[in-house]
C-alpha cells in the first residue's frame, strides 16, 4: 500500500466529507476519489459508504485506520531523522482534547505539532523521538519532568435532543442508566482510569462504558446518535449538535507538559511554560 493512499484513507475518514478532505490535501475531489476507489481495489474492500452527507468509514476502514496511522507516524519519524537537527523545531505531543490556550501558545512558538494519545507520548518520549508532551493527568510519568499547564471542571457533553439537553446544570443523579462514551483505555490508560474512579467516588457507574473512537467527527456521531449516552469533557466550544452542561461537584481535568529533564533542549522546553 502507498503511504500516499494511506494519508488519503485517514483525511477522509477524519473529516467525513470528500470534498473537505480535498482541500485539506490540497488536491482536487475527483483525484481524491479515485485513489479511494484505487485503494478499495487493492484491498478488495469498501472502505467507505458514499452519501449525499458525507462519507462514513466501514468496519474494513476502522481496522485499517490504526494500522495506517501507525506507517504515516513511522514514516515522519524517519523522514526527521535524517534532518539537520541542528536548529530544527521541537516537536511537541498532544492530546486530542487538548487546552485551546495552551494550543494557542505553543503554535505561537517554533514547535511541530503532533496529535498523538497520551500511551503513544509516553512510548516517543521515552525512546526521544518526540521532545515533549502535552497530557492529561495521571499518568506513568516516572522519571520526567512535568510542569501542570491547565486546570479545568469536567461537563457533561450531550445531544442536543438528549433529555438531560433541557437542564442548566447536571448532577451526578441524573446521569443514572446513561452511558459514558469513553476513549480507550489503552490510550491514556492513567487518566482513564482516574475518571471512572471519580466517577464511582461521585455516586455514578454508568450503565456502559463504551469505547468512542478518538477522532472528533466520530465522537460526535456516537453522542448526536447513540441514544442514552454522555461524555465528560473540559469547558469547549461545543460540536453542532451537541450542547455541554456544568457539572455540579465536578472533577477537575489536569493538563501537564511532560519531557526528559536529560533531553538536550530540556531548557528550551522549560522556556516554553
Amino acid at each position: 500500500m502507498e503511504l500516499r493512499r494511506l494519508r488519503y484513507l485517514c483525511a477522509v475518514a477524519e473529516e467525513g466529507h470528500l470534498t473537505r478532505a480535498a482541500e485539506r490535501l490540497g488536491i482536487r475531489s475527483s483525484s481524491l476519489s479515485q485513489q479511494i476507489i484505487a485503494l478499495e481495489r487493492e484491498l478488495d474492500a469498501t472502505l467507505f459508504v458514499r452519501t449525499q452527507a458525507g462519507m462514513t468509514p466501514t468496519a474494513a476502514a476502522l481496522a485499517l485506520l490504526p494500522h495506517a496511522r501507525r506507517m504515516l507516524e513511522e514514516a515522519d519519524l524517519g523522514a526527521r531523522a535524517v534532518r539537520d537537527t541542528v536548529g530544527r523545531p521541537l516537536r511537541i505531543g498532544v492530546t486530542p482534547g487538548a487546552p485551546t490556550a495552551v494550543l494557542s501558545a505553543l503554535y505561537a512558538e517554533t514547535v511541530e505539532i503532533d496529535d498523538l494519545p497520551a500511551a503513544r507520548q509516553l512510548e516517543l518520549l521515552r525512546r526521544g523521538a518526540l521532545d515533549a508532551g502535552l497530557l492529561a493527568l495521571p499518568e506513568d510519568v516516572d522519571g520526567l519532568r512535568v510542569v501542570v499547564v491547565s486546570e479545568r471542571p469536567l461537563g457533561v457533553l450531550v445531544a442536543d435532543s438528549h433529555p438531560l439537553a433541557r437542564l442548566d446544570t447536571v448532577g451526578w443523579e441524573d446521569l443514572a442508566g446513561q452511558d459514558l462514551l469513553l476513549y480507550e483505555r489503552k490510550l491514556a490508560p492513567g487518566y482513564h482510569d482516574a475518571l471512572l474512579a471519580d466517577c464511582a467516588a461521585a455516586g455514578w457507574r454508568p450503565a456502559r462504558v463504551r469505547s468512542g473512537p478518538p477522532r472528533r467527527s466520530l465522537f460526535v456521531a456516537e453522542l448526536r446518535y447513540g441514544g442514552d449516552v454522555v461524555a465528560l469533557r473540559p469547558e469547549e466550544e461545543p460540536a453542532e449538535g451537541l450542547r455541554r452542561l456544568p457539572l455540579r461537584e465536578a472533577p477537575v481535568v489536569r493538563h501537564a507538559l511532560v519531557w526528559d529533564p536529560a533531553h538536550e533542549s530540556s531548557e528550551r522546553i522549560a522556556a516554553l511554560v
